[in-house]
């Protein structure tokens, strides 16, 4: 997984995530938890996939949408005083 690790990958990564979110926080969050999934999968399994980069940029986008789903769920269900 040379080319998904490189630095440039991961600020394009941020960037997509940042778009999504509007926090760097949470883009650096929802970026680490994508290589964190990619580094979960079985070598065999990361070996089959033939773009790390657009992997990667996939599943942080769904990180983010998980991420701004919960967000929602947690404002609807606010019951303030």
């Amino acid at each position: 997984m040379d080319t998904a690790g490189t630095a440039a990958e991961r600020r394009q990564l941020i960037n997509v995530a940042y778009r999504l979110l509007g926090s760097l926080a949470e883009a650096e969050d929802a970026v680490q938890e994508a290589y964190t999934r990619w580094y979960a999968l079985p070598r065999g399994k990361r070996e089959e996939i033939t773009s790390p980069g657009t992997w990667l940029t996939t599943v942080t986008g769904r990180v983010c949408l998980d991420v701004l789903g919960s967000a929602r769920a947690r404002r609807e269900r606010y019951v303030g005083a």
